[in-house]
Parts: structure tokens; C-alpha cells; sequence
């Protein structure tokens, strides 16, 4: 039930929830999830299915997520959906941003009311802003730094929660990796869900892929699974020497939060040593990111980044236009890429890089999420032609 309190004569809902921005800007609601509050950079997302796959990407570490989709909540959540691969880890999102509040779920999958689900997972969350308004606002000013904090009472330290906003520094810089990525090595041979049979085993695998994880999806794995993978997951700092131990058909470079240039640090050694070796390599998201960093091109923060599941890319190799899942705040600067590498796909809402190909190695990368989930399925084929790659090397 709602609180109210009475102004002149009638009642008004009272605020449990404000979004602080770092500007000094206040911004009441009515809080879902967890109490307390939580420090980060404001996105948006358009997708309008998949909320459960989002809120669990672990590639939204340090980030507060506005759904511009109003009716988020209305299917629930299930222990299937969850793509965080390591559930020792701190959840990646630090809050969410939601026009209307949750209604009871109505989904023959669901078994827990998003709630719930929120506050079992301490994610802060608040319900009642208008979302869209919101969105045309990031969109002007770039990404906003913000305090989001629900408190029953509906009592809040308001000069507090705006120096916390206006000092916290931002995702430049910023190495998340070690929040999100796994503990130890393990093995992945679950295959992607199919209707009516839930999700398989790989049980005869051709090919062994040693996948670095940097905040790896659960539907990356399935889809290598699924091509004939046999999956190594090992933590975001591995060395080199330890990967090759393990005799990979194919190293993947998985997607993840904060900045590249700040991962990189560790990162850009081992894919080097990777790509000296001649080993089929594949990366996705930041560690497309991360690939650009090892051959010599540079990144950059963009202005509002790119999050949703209707983004268009075109192939520039084939003049096929995808549409696409994207998650990303951090881009590679197409303008930096060496002669060594060809530029295969460009977003077509602002023509950022989105994918390359070494010229002279089996190496090659996207910018978004070919796994999907949530997401069309458009862009599949490329754990096929990470497949390819290994059993071309395979056959010498």
C-alpha cells in the first residue's frame, strides 16, 4: 500500500524513492527492490522483453538502468532467464529506473514477483518517474552520474546523497572487471533452450575453447556449447602461459563492464600472446573492446552508449544489415584501427565501429551481442564462424 499525506483537503502518494543526479536534481518515486542507496551511471535501455536477462548481464556493473519499456515486472522472473554466470558476485546493476510499478507476474514461467526478486538480490529500485523524459535527457547531456535511494519512511539526507552523486567519479578509468568475473577455472557443456526440453549437454564435443571471462553471459556459453564446444572458463587474469597449458582449439574474449583501457592493463598482454600463437579468436563486446586495444587502436566513452535489442549494424563485408542486442557505454575508434585490421561492421544509428577481422590471423570481433537473450537472433552465425575457424586450423 501506498503512503499518503494530506495537502488541502486531498492525498497524495508520498515519495519513498528519489533519483539524485549529480546536477543537484531530485527526482521522487515510490520504491521497489531494496532499501538503501546506490551509487552510478544512468542508461537507458529500449528493449521492451528480457528484463531478467538485462538486470543479470553482469556488463551493467556500476550502472543504473531506466527501462523506457513502461511495463516491466508483468511476466516475473525465473531461475532460467539469470545470465550472471558467477552468483557469488556482487549484482552488476547498481538500480533500476521504472515508469510504472510492478504488477503481479502473468507468465506460466515465472516464480517470483521481479519484487521480490530485486530484493533478494539487493538491487534498489523505484517506480513513478516519467522514464521517457528521462531517456530525451541522457540523450542531450550524455550519461548521468547519479544516487538512487529507496527508503520506506520517505526520509532522505538529501544534501548527502547529492555530494555522493556529484563526487563520485564515473566509469572512466574504471576497472570492474575483478566485481564480476569468476573466482576460479570451470567447465561449461550446457547448450542453448529449446521449447518444451529445457536446456541440453554437449556430449561430444570437437572443438575445447578457453573462454577469459571479463563478466561472461550464460547464453555465450550455450551458444559455443551448441556449436561443438567444449568451454574452459577461467578468471579475467589468467596468464597467458596458464591458457596455453590448457591446449585451446579457441580462445573467446567475453563481454563486460567499466573501461576498456582499464582492464586492459592486464588484458592486452594475454590476447597479444593469443594472437601471436595463431590461435582462432573471437571477442565480443568489451573484449572487442580490449581485441582493438592489443592490435594498436584506442577507445573512447561515448555519449549515451548504445542498450537495447533493436540496434541495426550493417556487415560491411556482405552489405547485410543485422539487427542487433547491444550493451555497450565504450566503442573502439574506428579512426585508430591499424592497416592490419579490416572494419566489418558499423552501428547504422551513428556509424561507431562494431566489428573487425585481422587480416592476417584467425582473429575477429563484434561490438554487440550475437548471443541475443534478450534480443533477435540475426547474428548467430558467428559462433558458427568461430566454429569454422577452429576446424579450418584443425585440418592445418
Amino acid at each position: 500500500m501506498i503512503d499518503t499525506h494530506s495537502t488541502g483537503g486531498w492525498a497524495e502518494p508520498k515519495p519513498t524513492a528519489v533519483l539524485v543526479l549529480a546536477d543537484g536534481t531530485v527526482l521522487e518515486g515510490f520504491g521497489l527492490g531494496a532499501s538503501g542507496h546506490a551509487v552510478g551511471e544512468v542508461c537507458f535501455n529500449t528493449a521492451m522483453t528480457g528484463y531478467e536477462e538485462i538486470l543479470t548481464d553482469p556488463s551493467y556493473a556500476g550502472q543504473i538502468i531506466t527501462f523506457t519499456f513502461p511495463h516491466i515486472g508483468n511476466v516475473g522472473t525465473n531461475e532460467e532467464d539469470i545470465e550472471t554466470v558467477n552468483m557469488a558476485a556482487t549484482p552488476g546493476v547498481r538500480g533500476v529506473v521504472l515508469h510504472t510499478a510492478i504488477t503481479d507476474p502473468s507468465n506460466y514461467r515465472a516464480t517470483r514477483h521481479l519484487d521480490q526478486w530485486l530484493r533478494a538480490r539487493r538491487v534498489v529500485g523505484l517506480s513513478g518517474l516519467d522514464t521517457r523524459a528521462l531517456t530525451a535527457l541522457i540523450r542531450e547531456r550524455g550519461y548521468i552520474n547519479a544516487v538512487i535511494a529507496h527508503e520506506p519512511s520517505g526520509r532522505f539526507d538529501l544534501d548527502a546523497l547529492k555530494q555522493e552523486a556529484r563526487t563520485w567519479p564515473g566509469l572512466v578509468g574504471m576497472d570492474l572487471v575483478p566485481a564480476v568475473t569468476s573466482g576460479q577455472r570451470f567447465t561449461w557443456d550446457e547448450t542453448p533452450w529449446e521449447w518444451g526440453k529445457g536446456y541440453g549437454r554437449q556430449e561430444a564435443p570437437e572443438f575445447h575453447v578457453v573462454a577469459i571471462d571479463y563478466g561472461i553471459k550464460r547464453n555465450i556459453l550455450r551458444l559455443l556449447a551448441g556449436c561443438g564446444c567444449k568451454v574452459t572458463v577461467v578468471p579475467a587474469q589468467t596468464a597467458a602461459d596458464d591458457i596455453l597449458a590448457l591446449e585451446p582449439d579457441g580462445i573467446f574474449l567475453s563481454n563486460g563492464p567499466g573501461d576498456p583501457a582499464a582492464t586492459g592493463a592486464y588484458a592486452v598482454p594475454v590476447i597479444r600472446t593469443m594472437i601471436d600463437k595463431g590461435i582462432p579468436t573471437f571477442g565480443i563486446c568489451l573484449g572487442h573492446q580490449m581485441l582493438g586495444l592489443a592490435v594498436g587502436a584506442a577507445t573512447l566513452k561515448m555519449h549515451q552508449g548504445h542498450h537495447g535489442a533493436n540496434h541495426p549494424v550493417k556487415d560491411l563485408t556482405t552489405g547485410k544489415v543485422e539487427i542487433t542486442s547491444m550493451n555497450h557505454g565504450f566503442a573502439v575508434d574506428s579512426a585508430t584501427l591499424p592497416d592490419s585490421v579490416t572494419e566489418t561492421h558499423v552501428s547504422l544509428f551513428d556509424g561507431s565501429n562494431c566489428g573487425m577481422v585481422l587480416k592476417e590471423r584467425p582473429v575477429f570481433s563484434v561490438q554487440y551481442h550475437p548471443e541475443a537473450s534478450p534480443g533477435p537472433r540475426d547474428s548467430h552465425y558467428l559462433f558458427t564462424r568461430f566454429c569454422d575457424l577452429m576446424r579450418t586450423r584443425k585440418r592445418g
